[in-house]
């Protein structure tokens, strides 16, 4: 915590609205720089001064999740859903929130981001992380993937929702462009039950991720989310590997 130190500057898609507080400035893991501020009511955070998230609204976040469990099979209940970083929560909220969910396990790789929803933060989403149905697990994502899908036995989700990275052109680290790969691709169908969906979100349309994907699945459906200012945000849902 240091409040002396000066602010990130703001190169989110929002304009700040007040006076801009830093509460945390930590090393993150991949050794960055890694700030949570608050900005009026809403909060911010940034690795090495590039705006990463906010509070400010999550519809694509949230409409990543009811999209991915509403193309599930029909009748499909007590889904498990497997949810890739936790951010400021929207993702594992709405999860959480589904009728036909029962389970949600998160992966989030900064120890400081978990932290912060014991405090201010975790008001958002409503403590995501206390309710007795989250398990978040704090861990490299792709590493997880990797030894979870090698396993003898590996546990499946019935949804996968990748909300990791700004999208597959734009990784928070050189390492989880690997999300994206064909092997990625391939770790992540292996955590599949049958049935199952894969969903990414992405600040923009990434045209070589959705060729990608059509190659891997003969299900693939892409969804704009307006935003505010800027291209759309843009939700990819692929099923049934082939």
């Amino acid at each position: 915590m240091n409040q002396s130190t000066p602010n990130p500057p703001v190169t989110g898609p929002n304009a700040p609205e007040g006076e801009a507080v830093t509460l945390a400035r930590v090393t993150g893991e991949t050794g960055g720089d890694l700030v949570l501020r608050r900005v009026g009511a809403h909060y911010e955070i940034y690795s090495n001064g590039v705006f990463l998230m906010d509070t400010r609204d999550g519809t694509s976040e949230r409409e990543m999740v009811r999209a991915g469990l509403a193309a599930l099979p029909a009748g499909r209940s007590q889904a498990r859903v497997l949810i890739g970083g936790l951010g400021v929560g929207f993702s594992a909220r709405e999860a959480l929130d589904h009728p036909r969910v029962t389970s949600v396990e998160v992966v989030e790789l900064e120890p400081h981001v978990i932290a912060w929803h014991d405090g201010e933060l975790g008001e958002v989403a409503e403590h995501v992380h206390r309710d007795a149905r989250c398990r978040v697990i704090e861990a490299d994502l792709v590493e997880w993937l990797e030894d979870a899908a090698s396993a003898a036995s590996p546990a499946r989700y019935d949804v996968i929702c990748l909300d990791t990275d700004n999208g597959p052109a734009w990784t928070v680290t050189e390492n989880n462009s690997r999300l994206y790969e064909a092997s990625g691709l391939d770790r992540l169908t292996r955590l599949l039950r049958p049935g199952g969906v894969l969903a990414f979100w992405s600040a923009n349309a990434v045209p070589a991720f959705d060729a990608s994907l059509r190659r891997c699945f003969a299900s693939v459906e892409v969804i704009e989310v307006p935003v505010a200012r800027g291209v759309p945000d843009t939700v990819y849902l692929a099923r049934e590997p082939r």
